[in-house]
């Protein structure tokens, strides 16, 4: 087979098996390990596909996101890690943005004793939290509810937000590769974190990395337009050399 062949023919044993070692494809393939490694680079660098330690699985498309609740008992070390790594880029008398999500949310505890600090949100949960701090000056957004992730989106929410200013915003996302960039798979979420970016001075992505090679039907940015990306030291290296190569800032974290 010629290799165009021989990476579709890899695409199709992975939906039948999701994942596969590269001893099992060169086997499958009759062909050298450094063959299966360049078809995976290939597949990996077109979004196809997402290497593991010893092997390659599908990209996986995100039809829809689990509950708050459910994604709260999720990576809890990891986001504890990333969370602490963004608290220390806010400094006195910044106005933040908050995002929606449990990545973020751990955030809250580490911004309590911060001076003169503004804290914009569209999560629920954060404005529950941060309420008992007066000293905290505490702004939500307003807009159309989302049950499923106790927050506030829409065309609502992005009009609010373009009438304020923030010095630093910390975005969460569901799911994010190099080829498709942050994505959800809910439409009035894109609107909102649009918005989000453009009246930042500084936008942060907050994300662990099992979300990594998981992508929505919505893009909401290329990675390169985050100034910073905070993520877990677990990111497949192969990604992490994708990044440099194309300039994305990029600070991982060991979860705690």
């Amino acid at each position: 087979m010629i290799p165009d062949q021989r990476r579709e023919h890899i695409l199709k044993l992975l939906q039948e098996r999701h994942v596969l070692s590269i001893n099992e494809l060169t086997s499958m393939l009759a062909v050298s390990h450094m063959t299966v490694r360049r078809d995976i680079q290939a597949l990996e660098n077109e979004g196809k596909v997402l290497s593991v330690t010893g092997g390659v699985r599908l990209a996986a498309r995100l039809k829809s996101e689990p509950s708050y609740l459910a994604k709260a008992q999720l990576e809890v070390p990891a986001k504890r890690a990333i969370a602490r790594a963004a608290a220390e880029l806010v400094r006195e008398n910044f106005t933040v943005f908050i995002d929606a999500g449990t990545t973020t949310l751990q955030m809250v505890p580490l911004l309590t004793d911060k001076v003169g600090l503004t804290v914009v949100t569209n999560d629920f949960n954060v404005v529950g939290h941060l309420m008992e701090y007066p000293n905290i000056e505490l702004i939500h957004t307003g807009g159309l509810v989302s049950h499923a992730d106790h927050s506030s989106v829409g065309q609502f929410a992005a009009e609010f937000l373009s009438k304020v200013n923030v010095d630093i915003a910390f975005v969460a996302s569901s799911s994010w590769d190099l080829e498709r960039g942050s994505t959800t798979p809910s439409e009035p979420k894109v609107v909102t974190k649009q918005q989000l970016l453009r009246m930042a001075s500084k936008s942060v992505l907050t994300v662990d990395s099992t979300k990594y090679g998981k992508f929505g039907t919505f893009r909401v940015a290329r990675l390169e337009e985050f100034d910073l990306i905070i993520s877990d030291d677990r990111l497949p290296r192969s990604a992490v050399e994708e990044m440099a190569e194309r300039d994305v800032r990029l600070q991982l974290v060991a979860p705690e």
